[in-house]
């Protein structure tokens, strides 16, 4: 019996043959039972894992076509909230094999490693809860021949736009504004991080047509439009212009340490750095942004709001916390700068996302010989990391619900009998007593006053509750069966 999730997840499923199509949902079935499982373990069978293999290397089957289903219901869940954050980002999803490489795969920035690259937009409420994959892009760079820097950065200077990889943030932003078209009553806000401040797509942004709101991190310190209201300043750009304006408050914030990637990596947000407490400035302006020169093309000048956030006597030698976030969004009082860096902050949801997939899902272990079966796979395990970070969330952000909201009866009971040791209630518990108990079974320590489960304790502990919940239909108290065999 397929889960009620997964039965609405594919409704909107059409791979030109209702065999696939059912094959579809009952393959999302197994492998969201038992996420961190090799697909023959998660398959349960032989003729079940050769059915779902046989699946992925179908020619009719690609990442669009499995992930469209999915897409459906992301939208009509974000049609039922007033904000929805957008956040895109990419990710390499690496396939380099000890021996055998995956046919198809290319060379990633390591150079010595082979895979894809994903560029998802997904859709989050305001306190994280993701809603899904709005749109996605994979694709697999070319192999070339080593070019000196001088002559790359010439080219890169001479090439249009829509000739560069950085075009699938433009992609994105467009294919986010069609969802604010489709869905007028919600309040869209595309959320990027500084990869994402190129000057086409911010112009792209002042459309007339525009239903979007965005928030990017910026990545330059970019030359002002000089005028008469700020000529006094002597400002000449972005960080300078906004560092005149007064503090609008002071926040004490957790700082998470980390350890630089690639040791000649240069750039401040790549410098390595100690956990620490810290204490930021806010300030806040509108600024003209004075267009670059483009081979090709001529730029208009743009007015943005830019919201800075500053850390005030960060340790000697340690990389000071700064942001520069450029919006569209109003900035005329605290509350509404607040804001801005509130819904920002939503956008490391999609991190944890591409963490849950590698670290949690393996996605990059699945063992597929040629990219056109590994795609489709891809495809089915972004679902599953959602409906695992979904339930992990949901628990958050409605505890006190009804677990049968998100759990059948199966699920809860038995979960309950083996965390508790004692028979189910008759009244079912609350979601957040349930996703407690869930992570349980994934090593999560249930303590007063400690923090809510994370996404490795609940997909760990979503694998164990599959089974468990199986063992309960067949064996437990309300089984049809008349006879157990010992």
């Amino acid at each position: 019996m397929l889960a009620p999730w997964v039965i609405e997840e594919t409704k909107d499923v059409d791979l030109q043959d209702k065999r696939l199509n059912d094959r579809f949902a009952v393959i999302l079935d197994l492998l969201s039972g038992h996420p961190t499982a090799s697909i023959p373990a998660a398959c349960g069978g032989y003729n079940e894992m050769m059915a779902a293999y046989r699946f992925f290397n179908n020619h009719k089957i690609g990442f669009e076509n499995v992930l469209e289903p999915h897409i459906e219901a992301t939208a009509r869940r974000m049609a039922e909230h007033r904000v929805v954050i957008l956040a895109q980002d990419t990710t390499e999803i690496d396939l380099t094999r000890p021996e055998r490489q995956v046919v198809g795969a290319g060379p990633l920035d390591g150079g010595s490693h082979r895979g894809v690259l994903l560029h998802p937009l997904m859709g989050f409420t305001p306190d994280g809860t993701p809603l899904g994959i709005v749109y996605a892009e994979v694709w697999t760079r070319d192999d070339a021949p080593p070019t000196p820097k001088p002559q790359r950065e010439l080219e890169r200077r001479r090439t249009p736009i829509e000739e560069k990889e950085s075009m699938r943030w433009v992609d994105a932003f467009r294919h986010a504004n069609e969802q604010a078209e489709q869905i007028p009553q919600t309040q869209f806000i595309c959320t990027a991080d500084s990869e994402a401040d190129i000057y086409e797509l911010l112009q792209e942004s002042q459309e007339e047509s525009q239903k979007l709101d965005y928030i990017i991190r910026a990545c330059h310190d970019r030359a002002l439009q000089k005028d008469e209201e700020h000529a006094e300043t002597g400002a000449h750009h972005l960080r300078e212009q906004v560092l005149t304006e007064n503090v609008l408050f002071t926040k004490t914030i957790s700082v998470r340490g980390r350890k630089a990637k690639v040791g000649c990596d240069k750039r401040g947000r790549r410098q390595p750095r100690e956990s620490r407490t810290a204490e930021v400035e806010v300030r806040a302006a509108s600024v003209t942004l004075r267009a670059p020169w483009r081979p090709d093309r001529k730029l208009d000048d743009i007015s943005v709001n830019v919201v800075l956030v500053t850390e005030v006597d960060p340790p000697e030698g340690d990389t000071p916390v700064e942001w520069v976030l450029l919006t569209s969004l109003p900035i005329d009082d605290v509350e509404q700068v607040r804001t801005v860096i509130q819904y920002y902050c939503v956008r490391w949801m999609i991190e944890v996302f591409f963490r849950t997939l590698k670290s949690g899902c393996r996605v990059e272990k699945r063992h597929l010989e040629h990219i056109d079966g590994m795609l489709p796979c891809l495809a089915v395990y972004l679902i599953v990391t959602w409906r695992t970070l979904f339930v992990c969330r949901l628990g958050r952000e409605f505890p006190d619900i009804s677990c049968e909201a998100v759990f059948e009866p199966a699920e809860w009971k038995s979960v309950y009998y083996v965390v508790h040791k004692t028979p189910p209630p008759s009244t079912p518990p609350t979601l957040q007593e349930m996703v407690r108990m869930v992570a349980q079974l994934g090593g999560y320590v249930n303590r007063k006053r400690t923090d809510e489960p994370g996404p490795q304790t609940v997909w760990l502990g979503l694998q164990r509750t599959h089974d468990i919940a199986n063992c309960w239909l067949v064996f437990g108290p309300e089984s049809k069966n008349e006879k157990i065999l010992m």
